[in-house]
């Protein structure tokens, strides 16, 4: 691995997921209000065989897009149009989430609050960004790279949603508040593992992570600085030997989407090589 990207040691780069400043962008407190009841499913197929269904997929895209870019407005962000097919592809994808590939890993401790699991050498197509806010850049991030699973990207295809998406966080000495780099990851499916399609966003970098023995503990709901300092303390506590893990970059392992009422997440410690 290279120092310009990003992998589990959680040394990032310096490449930015959206433009410098303070400007605000969507946090998933607001995609939380997305109901999904509210569109009809029709709206969202993605398997458009002739002109009707052509049509029904495009006014679904419409409508998904309007709802982001409504959201925008209250943040003063602009949602651009040529996010439509991934907001489309993405909220299609929700309705299938147990069929979607997992990142593989070795089970070797089951604990009342933890696991401890060791994950292969893994393709990785990554994201560091700066915003104001931790949630802001995670979204920034996500946002990035669902162009590059819907498209963007030498194949010309959707590469497939994979489960977790995660994000390397880095925190102070004391870890009492997290760094306003992020690093936005998404684990790349089987078929393209030994060679991974080439992103068009010069900003996404692809990164083998190595193999690496992780300490995961499970949480629910939206993930905030605030929520994942207490999830990171809770899990330095019950720990037997939390010096071979603790250090100053831990990994946030998100399962459901952002758009998600209900989210599952997991907070990992990297045992130190």
């Amino acid at each position: 691995m290279n120092g310009g990207g990003c992998h589990m040691s959680g040394e990032g780069g310096d490449s930015r997921g959206g433009e410098s400043g303070s400007r605000p962008t969507i946090t998933l407190e607001d995609l939380d209000a997305f109901d999904e009841d509210d569109f009809d499913s029709d709206l969202c197929s993605s398997g458009g065989a002739d002109g009707e269904n052509d049509a029904m997929e495009e006014e679904g895209q419409d409508r998904l897009l309007n709802y982001w870019q409504d959201i925008g407005r209250v943040h003063h962000v602009q949602v651009p149009q040529d996010m439509a097919q991934p907001i489309q592809q993405l909220t299609s994808d929700t309705e299938s989430t147990t069929d979607r590939e997992k990142v593989p890993f070795t089970l070797i401790t089951c604990k009342e609050n933890y696991e401890k699991r060791v994950y292969n050498q893994a393709s990785w197509a990554c994201i560091t960004v700066r915003e104001d806010t931790y949630e802001q850049s995670i979204c920034a991030g996500f946002m990035k790279l669902m162009r590059y699973i819907c498209q963007q990207n030498t194949s010309g295809n959707y590469l497939g949603m994979t489960l977790p998406i995660v994000t390397v966080v880095r925190t102070d000495d004391s870890r009492s508040s997290l760094s306003r780099d992020v690093t936005v990851a998404y684990y790349l499916p089987s078929k393209h593992q030994d060679q991974p399609p080439t992103p068009f966003d010069p900003d996404i970098t692809m990164e083998t992570w190595p193999a690496t023995v992780v300490y995961s503990r499970s949480f629910s709901g939206p993930t905030t600085e605030t929520s994942i300092l207490g999830e990171i303390h809770a899990l330095g506590e019950v720990l037997d030997s939390p010096q071979l893990c603790v250090s100053e970059s831990f990994i946030v392992a998100g399962y459901t989407s952002p758009a998600a009422a209900h989210r599952h997440n997991e907070v990992w410690f990297l045992e130190r090589c």
